[in-house]
């Protein structure tokens, strides 16, 4: 079984982590953030997180019915509202930012990258920004459907990450389905409640974030891993399996046939 080390530098100084995307799975790893933070400190880490939330959406009423956000915040900014709150309850200094990440933007100062997009353009777009000249260290994706979902650690191929055997590979590296924007659909939001949760049941957000936080921690606490990401059901009692650290088991998922 292979092993991946943390990037050494990580452990030295604070984390700058940049999640893009608000929504179910956004606010979700949002709430979380702030007790992996408390969960470094106790570990000895220098500094913990430094986190800046991304999103342009503002809260709708049917965001109320499975994400954290009350009929009394309707109009204001997700980013915004859940920057603010993490800040007034835990005493931090994180931002929230209204505004769309860019493919042609360059993310300086970014140590991680959380996505948790919902469309595969904004995946796609979120690619753009971590290779290249990029200097990201790990780009974290989540995405799901309705009861389901994977969440994949990679080491996107740029100045920081060379080329290499046991290179963690990025979500669209494992499944190009992932970008293809052709495959998005209508793109247009739930218009009732009854939509919103036929589009996807009420637990499958935080669950998910739940196994994707749990992995940075192990990361960060123990300095190693054994496997970067999962496929998460809800539909199973064994509903989770993990995504392991081996080229071979790369290989096969990017030939095999999906969807």
């Amino acid at each position: 079984m292979e092993l991946h080390s943390i990037h050494p530098e990580l452990l030295k100084h604070k984390v700058r982590v940049l999640v893009v995307g608000c929504g179910g799975n956004g606010s979700a790893i949002a709430a979380g953030l702030p007790y992996l933070h408390q969960a470094l400190l106790a570990y000895g880490h220098p500094e913990g997180l430094q986190v800046t939330l991304l999103d342009a959406d503002v809260i709708s009423p049917t965001n109320c019915v499975r994400q954290p956000f009350s009929r009394s915040e309707v109009g204001l900014y997700k980013s915004v509202v859940l920057a603010n709150r993490m800040n007034l309850f835990w005493g931090l200094d994180w931002q929230g930012i209204p505004q769309q990440l860019s493919g042609r933007q360059r993310l300086e100062g970014v140590d991680i990258v959380i996505g948790c997009v919902d469309t595969r353009a904004a995946r796609a777009a979120i690619q753009e920004c971590t290779e290249g000249r990029s200097e990201v260290d790990y780009w974290l994706d989540l995405g799901n459907n309705a009861d389901s979902g994977q969440f994949v650690l990679g080491e996107p191929l740029n100045q920081r990450n060379r080329r290499s055997k046991l290179r963690l590979r990025t979500v669209c590296e494992l499944f190009p389905e992932t970008i293809q924007s052709e495959l998005d659909g209508d793109g247009v939001p739930s218009c009732s409640a009854a939509e919103a949760l036929e589009r996807q049941e009420p637990f499958v957000n935080p669950t998910l974030a739940n196994h994707a936080l749990a992995l940075l921690t192990r990361l960060f606490r123990y300095g190693s891993i054994s496997y970067h990401g999962g496929f998460v059901s809800l539909s199973s009692m064994a509903g989770v399996q993990a995504l392991r650290i081996d080229p071979e088991y790369w290989r096969r998922l990017r030939k095999s046939p999906r969807q």
